[in-house]
């Protein structure tokens, strides 16, 4: 028996060694291609956040140019005299994105804010695209081209500006690779502006989403505002090289065990790591910080108000601007309980100072879906019963964009109105909103968008665009309130108007914790006992 049973034992060993080879074999197979298909999930992730920064960059740029471009053709100045052209430079020296400006008529550039007058002109010059505005777009005019780069060019009216519309050490993401796609035309014709041009459809650059195509993961955002998409993109192979370390620990776990550990341990860890995962929870643990900026009368620079404004920090402890943790809510339909939250903090911080100063007003910013939520104004008169505060001390700042369901947004403002909140329109001025529109609206203020600000500097600012909106205001009896002031020069333009203007701004303050800012409008209240 003792002969028998030696081999018999050998092969038990043998079958026993094999297969836990083969499990193991299939283990590590089982892991490669759940690491894999994981890796692609992180990076399409990762590709999602890189287009909503080059957007929100973007369209920082694009409101730029634009504001930008009707200061020029508001240009009291007679054409290419000397001192248009002083005042285009002090337009583009004054610009964070702009390089040239001047004025461009049939195709032909008859001066410059850097040539001067040019004898003979340049031109003609075919533009790339034609937007539906009549706005044209052109790359790499002579003189302006730049090697290495793509230089765009705008025209609109008969005045154009050079830019490059994005800084390219905030959009150095790689192995991550991004482009820049314009729409224009009755036919939405598509051009890539900026950016590499991989072999594929057009659609991928024009169409919001994720996709994969071939070798190649690409996520696209498209802007609400301008007729632009953001494409961000890695092929397969320099995916699995940026993460050729996860991949191989994914390998070495080996066997059906260590597969299935893998997938729930890197399952859950990959669903918490994205951005909108990290929000969401980061919401639940009461994790968003709620800072303070103070909106101060230009006629006695007395603090009147605070906007509150919400900011955030992923897991690795990176600031996440508002612009793209914003959008996520918004797009995955849960900014109402970011609302929420910033009205809570921003009861509970004030409650005290909004019962002992009743002019004080506390502003909070809200979202198109809040107005269409039929649990948002409930939550707003429980937030404030709550605190102990009267609702005429709360007010509520929406987007012109917020705005477009116009008879929708009428009545979610009558309502909010008729509890005693003031409504104020921001980001006034980028949607070109009209008399009647404004005016059927019923609000309390504009917020002049912080991009008509920094155009401030010249006469041609005075006698164009910043009057006619003031006019509008003084005409519907609309309380006008002053984004991004940064300068004396600045404060001192809208101080000089007849009208009572209200102004924000790194001049007055930047945003703080509610604590510093109730030490610092203490601190004003007791300059102000002691004078």
């Amino acid at each position: 028996m003792g002969d028998l049973t030696k081999p018999l034992f050998k092969q038990r060993v043998l079958a026993t060694i094999t297969v836990a080879v083969v499990f193991a074999a299939c283990g590590t197979l089982v892991g490669y291609v759940l690491g894999f298909a994981l890796m692609l999930r992180h990076t399409t992730l990762r590709l999602e956040q890189h287009a909503a920064n080059i957007l929100a960059e973007g369209e920082t740029s694009a409101g730029e140019a634009r504001a930008v471009l009707a200061a020029m053709n508001a240009s009291p100045f007679p054409y290419c005299s000397d001192a248009e052209i002083t005042f285009f430079r002090n337009l583009i020296f004054k610009s964070q994105y702009l390089r040239e400006g001047g004025r461009m008529r049939k195709d032909i550039i008859d001066c410059s804010s850097t040539l001067g007058r040019l004898n003979p002109p340049l031109g003609p010059f075919k533009p790339n695209i034609t937007r539906d505005d009549g706005t044209r777009v052109f790359t790499n005019i002579l003189p302006f081209q730049v090697p290495g780069q793509t230089v765009i060019s705008v025209q609109a009216g008969d005045s154009y500006i050079v830019y490059n519309p994005y800084n390219r050490k905030n959009l150095a993401a790689p192995p991550m690779h991004f482009a820049v796609t314009e729409l224009g035309g009755a036919t939405q014709q598509a051009f890539r502006l900026l950016g590499e041009s991989p072999q594929v459809s057009s659609e991928i650059f024009t169409r919001e989403g994720q996709t994969r195509v071939g070798e190649a993961l690409f996520a696209t955002r498209c802007s609400a505002r301008f007729s632009s998409c953001m494409t961000a993109y890695i092929s397969i192979p320099e995916a699995l090289q940026a993460n050729r370390g996860e991949l191989m620990a994914f390998l070495a776990l080996g066997g059906v065990p260590g597969a299935l550990f893998g997938l729930v341990f890197s399952l859950f860890h990959r669903r918490n790591k994205s951005l909108e995962q990290q929000l969401r929870r980061a919401i639940r643990r009461d994790a968003l910080r709620v800072v303070y900026q103070p909106i101060v009368n230009l006629a006695t620079r007395r603090i009147v108000g605070a906007e509150a404004l919400a900011r955030w920090a992923d897991d690795d402890g990176l600031a996440v601007g508002p612009d793209v943790f914003i959008k996520i809510a918004e797009d995955r339909g849960f900014v109402g309980a970011i609302t929420e939250l910033v009205v809570r903090h921003a009861l509970r911080s004030f409650a005290d100072t909004l019962r002992d100063h009743p002019q004080f007003r506390l502003s909070v910013n809200i979202a198109a879906a809040d107005l269409n939520d039929p649990g948002f104004l409930p939550m707003l008169e429980r937030s404030l019963t709550q605190a102990g505060v009267q609702s005429q001390s709360l007010g509520l700042e929406i987007t012109e964009s917020s705005t477009a369901r116009q008879q929708e947004a009428m009545a979610a403002i009558r309502q909010l109105r008729g509890r005693g909140h003031s409504v104020d329109i921001d980001d006034f001025g980028t949607g070109y909103s009209s008399l009647s529109y404004l005016h059927s609206l019923s609000i309390d203020a504009i917020k002049i968008d912080r991009s008509f600000t920094q155009a401030i500097g010249t006469e041609a600012v005075t006698l164009g665009i910043l009057p006619q909106i003031l006019a509008m205001a003084t005409a519907l009896k609309l309380q006008v309130i002053v984004e991004g002031i940064e300068t004396e020069q600045q404060a001192d333009y809208f101080a000089s108007s007849d009208q009572s203007i209200l102004a924000q701004g790194w001049l007055f303050g930047r945003p703080v914790t509610a604590e510093a800012f109730i030490r610092q409008l203490a601190d004003a209240e007791s300059k102000v006992l002691v004078s």
